[in-house]
């Protein structure tokens, strides 16, 4: 069966650091692409990073670009998301996801695979 498990979500205060983890199992991905996106109470799903395959792209959301690094280990078949300078507004649930060969990275209907999500809460 095939599983992305997310971690490293907690309550953090703004301007700290938070690095989540994405465990995939059932299969190997290195072969996907894999992403981060997160929704905060009320609003909708947004993008936040992407990253191929072998890691060598990456793409950000903007309001993440300079302070979010995403990363993958395919040997662990794990992907990271490394949060510095969180913002109050960084706080939601944070969901990785993962697809084959995905043409459109912010768009979260072109992935397969979603894992149940992490919280990130960050005080003022």
């Amino acid at each position: 069966q095939v599983r992305l498990v997310e971690s490293g979500g907690g309550l953090v205060q703004a301007g700290d650091s938070l690095r989540l983890s994405c465990a995939a199992s059932g299969r190997s991905f290195s072969g996907d692409d894999m992403g981060w996106f997160r929704q905060a109470s009320g609003k909708a799903r947004e993008f936040v990073a992407a990253v191929t395959g072998s890691g060598g792209i990456t793409e950000y959301a903007d309001s993440v670009k300079g302070r979010f690094t995403i990363s993958r280990d395919n040997a662990k078949n794990t992907m990271y998301l490394q949060m510095n300078s969180l913002k109050a507004e960084d706080a939601a649930v944070y969901y990785c996801a993962a697809g084959y060969r995905v043409i459109r990275w912010r768009s979260g209907s072109a992935y397969d695979y979603w894992g149940q999500g992490t919280q990130v809460t960050v005080s003022s």
